[in-house]
């Protein structure tokens, strides 16, 4: 019996990303939102440069909303300290980490640079005003 791949040898799976990243910069009316969605890692690291000067330079109120990340490496983390470093004087807010994110902004205490939000519930200021 000719094998390439002897019988005792455990067979390792191919892994293969299932949940691309992608990175949105969303203008609002009092903040500037940066939607993180599947693997936030080196493969997206132009992007992210980019939308974190596309969100630096708006002036206004930063938020990353984070709810949907299943996945972050360094690159994602120097991603969210680069917005928390340069937002001049003004907090990020972290909206929604899953647990992976808070993890390692725990473990890595960029925390401390942001504001985290668990659960986002609008205000009376975010809801529409009738003309």
């Amino acid at each position: 019996m000719s094998s390439d791949t002897p019988q005792n040898e455990a067979r390792i799976p191919e892994v293969r990303s299932v949940d691309p990243g992608s990175v949105h910069v969303l203008y609002e009316p009092r903040a500037t939102r940066v939607v993180l969605t599947g693997e936030i890692d080196a493969e997206l690291g132009p992007e992210l440069l980019e939308a974190a000067e596309d969100a630096l330079t708006s002036g206004r109120p930063l938020q990353v909303d984070a709810h949907h990340v299943t996945f972050m490496d360094s690159t994602g983390l120097a991603f969210l300290a680069r917005l928390a470093s340069r937002s001049r004087g003004r907090r990020v807010t972290l909206i929604r980490p899953p647990a992976v994110v808070k993890f390692l902004i725990e473990t890595t205490n960029i925390i401390q640079l942001l504001d985290v939000v668990e659960d986002e519930t609008p205000t009376d200021d975010d809801e529409p005003r009738p003309a």
